[in-house]
Order: structure tokens, then C-alpha cells, then sequence
């Protein structure tokens, strides 16, 4: 009798032990949890791991510490909205018309918004069986018809238009840097408020836009009152967000509109820079700083839930960095936000995922904010659904961060911005990229050894001028006309 009921414990202690090892191996093949970290207006030579050492940046750099930096990471277009379109589709917005950048009130007009026929990344991952939270910025669609929620997000903490306040009028606790056209008593140049706390500045010759002008920040569909300062806002609410849903996969679009203006630097991030003299630069840096000290803390997040090694995160931008406006530098770039040129597409871009990519790489390859899309919707299971009948041109990375393929993720990278538009191939790059009342001309330029584009090549060249031409024409082709634009 004691023999088999040892015999019976012991089998009991086995079958433990083997649910055990189960539930480790499904743990380890879980389905990992998506976070995107989106900057808005950062130049490409901003952080530290892109060679700034100026402005401290550790914990986005911790994630190309951790994972992968792509030095050649491109977006879709030089301006916030389309950008994003892209982003969350996973195809080039021109395939859909949606070509421009609604400001003001025209984000709140009818038709104004990502179709919605459009497939989003948070649609895709519901099917894959996640829950998904928008937190920050929107930029797709004021108008009901285009609300987050029915876009596939489950929670949305945030705004709806191109801008914000980071801290509600009349602005304590921070110093405020804003765009004018004509300075208080007349004349141009700089002025500075008896306290300090106010700057105005013509030279952008115009004034800040009214950011928040029925723009309220909303939690689901209701206004709420926020007097902290926004970036640190949003973190809470990113933080809450990993809390509530560490125990099922989910996906957690984090848009910052850091560091996008208006710029307003909180006081503790600027006695932190006041080694900047011009206090232009110290705001930058201060708004930066912040968002950085935002990412740590939603790093800290998932490390303290156990969940940092079965995480997929990207960090990138939406767009090149406005120099004039905001001083953020796009070097060694040509341009920035608004051009076609390598400064206004090219952005920081990054990723990390423990569990699957080897740590501190350094891809050259180009890629493209399309193809997080086609990452994310892979890794989850979410691959294949009736919709992918339709063209999506983002292509699953892992394969190629993990050298089962050495062949390069995009023969072709294209894009269209009204008059504006460019194609890549291999180090080859076409554009165009008309100023007010300049010609349409096609520029060429070879990026292998001329970064910055300052050496066009068209004339000298014009046998692969016209190879790329015709293949931005044939791509064009498969384009729509745009379904609306700012008037």
C-alpha cells in the first residue's frame, strides 16, 4: 500500500512538474506585447546613440542598446498626419488619398480622416487577440466618424488635432517659447517677459497656432481637466495602461507631441539645462529630456511586470525636425519637416525585443515605418486575414534582424507629397522638391557617398535618373488622387 501510494505521489510530482515546464514554454511562446513610442518632430541627429552630446538621452538609447538601431529608418512623409497614416496601415497613404496635413479646424470637417475602410495595426491585433490603447496624439480625424475607438483602439487618453499646450494657460511651472508675427508694442526680433517665463519670437514670421481651440485632451470620448504637464501626463496613463493589462497581450501606441510645438520647458528639466544660454535651445532640450525620462519610466514598467523580454517596442519619429522652429538638428541631413530631401524622411528608429533580436545591433539597410505593421502583425498571429488581399508594403523585419535572409527588406521605398515626391533605390535617390514658384526639376543624388544630397547628379547621370523615374511613375501609377486637402 505504501509502495503505491509513493508510486502515486511521485507520478502526482511528475505531472506537476510537466504542467509546470508547460506553462514555461507557453510563457516563452506567448504572443509579446506591442509598444510603439512615437516622437513627433525630432531630428534625426538628436539623440545620443544618433551623436548628440548634448542633450542626454539614456533610456531611448537603451533601446538600441537592447535591440536594434536603424540607421537608414525612413517614414512615409514629412509631415505629422500622413506620416501617421502610413504608420498605422502599414501602406503608403497615397494609396488611400490621404496626402495632406489637416490643421486647425479643418482636423474636425467631415471626410477630414484615415478611411474608414483602412485597416489599422490596433484592428489587425484585435483579431490576433489583443487589447489596445492609443495614449497622446491622434492626428487622424477630429470628426466622430474617425475617433480612435473606431479605428480598433479599446482605450484612448489624448488629443485629436496637430497640437497641444503641455500645460494649460496660463502656463505655471514652465517657461514658454511661442511664434509671433509682430512682438508686443510692435517691431521684430525677441521678446522676453519681466519674469522670463514668456518668449516671443518673429522669427518664423507668423504666429503660433491656436493648438488647442476645441482640442480638448479627452479620456475615451470625454473632456478631462490636466494641469501637470503633458509628456509627464501621458506617462501615467501609459504606465496605468501596462498595469491593467500585464495579464492578456497587448498593444500600446504611446504618441508623444513632444517635442512638436509650441515648446514650453518644465522648470525642473530647465534648471537641468541652464548651462544652454540660449534659452531657444534650452527648451529643446529641457522637452526632449522629459520625454526621454517618459520612456525610462515605461521601460520600468515592463521590467518591474516581467514583461520587458517578450516585448516588442519601436521608438522612432514621425517626421524630420523643423530647425527654424524648434532647433532640433537633422545632421548630417539635408532639410527637414515639409522636404522630401533625406532630413525631413529620414528619423530616429529603433528596436528591441529580448526575447528574439541580439542586442546593440546596427542594421544599414533601409527600412521603413511600414514595415512595423507587417513586424507587429507577424509576431502576434495575426497573419493572414481576408484584408491582406489589399497591398500592404511593409515587409516583417525579424527575418532579416536575425539573418535568416541577407537580401535587403525594400527594392523600392516611394513618396508623394503634392508637387513634392521621391524614390529610393538602393543608394540611389530621386526627387523633387519645388519651393514656392521653383520648377518641378528631378534631383539624383547617390547616398552612398553623399548623405547630406548636396551633389546632384541628374544631368551628369542621366541614364539612372531616368531608370528611377520610370520606377517612381510606375509606382505612382498604382497611387490615387488625394481624397481631400487643406484649403
Amino acid at each position: 500500500m505504501r509502495c503505491r501510494l509513493a508510486k502515486l505521489i511521485c507520478l502526482f510530482a511528475l505531472g506537476v512538474t510537466a504542467l509546470g515546464q508547460a506553462h514555461a514554454v507557453d510563457n516563452k511562446l506567448a504572443r509579446p506585447n506591442i509598444v510603439i513610442l512615437l516622437a513627433d518632430d525630432l531630428g534625426y541627429g538628436e539623440l545620443g546613440c544618433q551623436g548628440n552630446t548634448e542633450i542626454p538621452t539614456p533610456h531611448i538609447d537603451s533601446i538600441a542598446g537592447n535591440g536594434v538601431r536603424f540607421t537608414n529608418g525612413y517614414v512615409t512623409a514629412p509631415f505629422c498626419s500622413a506620416s501617421r497614416a502610413g504608420l498605422i496601415t502599414g501602406r503608403y497613404q497615397t494609396r488611400f488619398g490621404y496626402e495632406f496635413n489637416p490643421t486647425g479646424h479643418h482636423n474636425e470637417l467631415p471626410g477630414v480622416g484615415l478611411p474608414r475602410n483602412e485597416e489599422t495595426l490596433a484592428e489587425r491585433l484585435r483579431q490576433a487577440g489583443y487589447v489596445s490603447g492609443l495614449i497622446g496624439k491622434w492626428h487622424l480625424g477630429g470628426h466622430a466618424e474617425f475617433h480612435p475607438f473606431r479605428h480598433g483602439f479599446d482605450e484612448f487618453f489624448g488629443f485629436t488635432h496637430e497640437g497641444h499646450y503641455f500645460v494649460p494657460s496660463p502656463w505655471d511651472g514652465v517657461t514658454t517659447w511661442l511664434r509671433r508675427s509682430v512682438l508686443p508694442r510692435g517691431g521684430r526680433g525677441r521678446f522676453t517677459s519681466a519674469d522670463g517665463r514668456v518668449i516671443y519670437s518673429t522669427h518664423m514670421n507668423g504666429t503660433e497656432p491656436a493648438y488647442d481651440a476645441n482640442n480638448p485632451i479627452v479620456r475615451g470620448g470625454q473632456p478631462v481637466v490636466e494641469e501637470a504637464y503633458l509628456t509627464d501626463v501621458f506617462t501615467r496613463e501609459a504606465v496605468h495602461f501596462i498595469g491593467r493589462n500585464k495579464d492578456r497581450p497587448f498593444f500600446l501606441l504611446l504618441a508623444y507631441n513632444a517635442v512638436h510645438s509650441p515648446m514650453q520647458g518644465a522648470d525642473a528639466y530647465m534648471k537641468k539645462f541652464a548651462h544652454i544660454r540660449d534659452v531657444h535651445r534650452r527648451i529643446f532640450a529641457a522637452m526632449l529630456s522629459n520625454m526621454d525620462n517618459s520612456v525610462g519610466a515605461v521601460l520600468a514598467k515592463l521590467r518591474r511586470e516581467q514583461l520587458e523580454e517578450n516585448t516588442l517596442i519601436f521608438f522612432l519619429s514621425d517626421n524630420g525636425g523643423p530647425t527654424r522652429e524648434l532647433t532640433s538638428s537633422n545632421k548630417p541631413l539635408r532639410d527637414g519637416k515639409g522636404s522630401v530631401y533625406e532630413g525631413g524622411l529620414r528619423v530616429p528608429f529603433m528596436a528591441q525585443w529580448p526575447d528574439r533580436l541580439a542586442k546593440g545591433k546596427v542594421y544599414d539597410q533601409p527600412v521603413v515605418s511600414l514595415d512595423i505593421f507587417a513586424t507587429a502583425s507577424v509576431a502576434a498571429g495575426g497573419f493572414p486575414t481576408s484584408k491582406d488581399k489589399r497591398k500592404l508594403d511593409g515587409v516583417n523585419l525579424i527575418p532579416f534582424l536575425t539573418h535568416k535572409t541577407k537580401a535587403a527588406p525594400h527594392e523600392k521605398l516611394f513618396w508623394r507629397q503634392d508637387r513634392r515626391a521621391a524614390l529610393r533605390m538602393g543608394n540611389w535617390k530621386l526627387l523633387r522638391n519645388p519651393r514656392r514658384g521653383q520648377s518641378d526639376e528631378w534631383r539624383l543624388y547617390n547616398l552612398a557617398n553623399d548623405i547630406a544630397e548636396q551633389n546632384n547628379l541628374a544631368t551628369e547621370n542621366t541614364t539612372k535618373r531616368e531608370e528611377l523615374l520610370s520606377a517612381w511613375r510606375e509606382l505612382n501609377a498604382e497611387m490615387v488622387e488625394p481624397i481631400w486637402q487643406r484649403k
